[in-house]
């Protein structure tokens, strides 16, 4: 669960079956697909996005979908 992790730490993506079809396509357009690494940069209080940088982007995805997303710690 991506949303729940520490911020500043790299984890490597696991799964990505059950993220929305068309979040998942754009995430992987991204650069964000099973096996690459992604680091946590910041989450927003309150419910609000989680910010992930990966391949030198930064991307903020929402917390519900952030929470499909699943990752092993590097």
């Amino acid at each position: 669960m991506l949303a729940t992790l520490e911020v500043g730490e790299k984890y490597k993506v696991k799964n990505l079956s059950q993220v929305d079809v068309l979040v998942k396509r754009r995430l992987q357009d991204l650069g964000v697909i099973e096996g690459s690494t992604i680091t946590i940069k910041n989450k927003a209080p309150l419910g609000g996005p989680v910010m992930i940088e990966a391949k030198g982007q930064a991307l903020a995805i929402r917390k519900n979908e952030a929470n499909k997303i699943e990752v092993e710690k590097i």
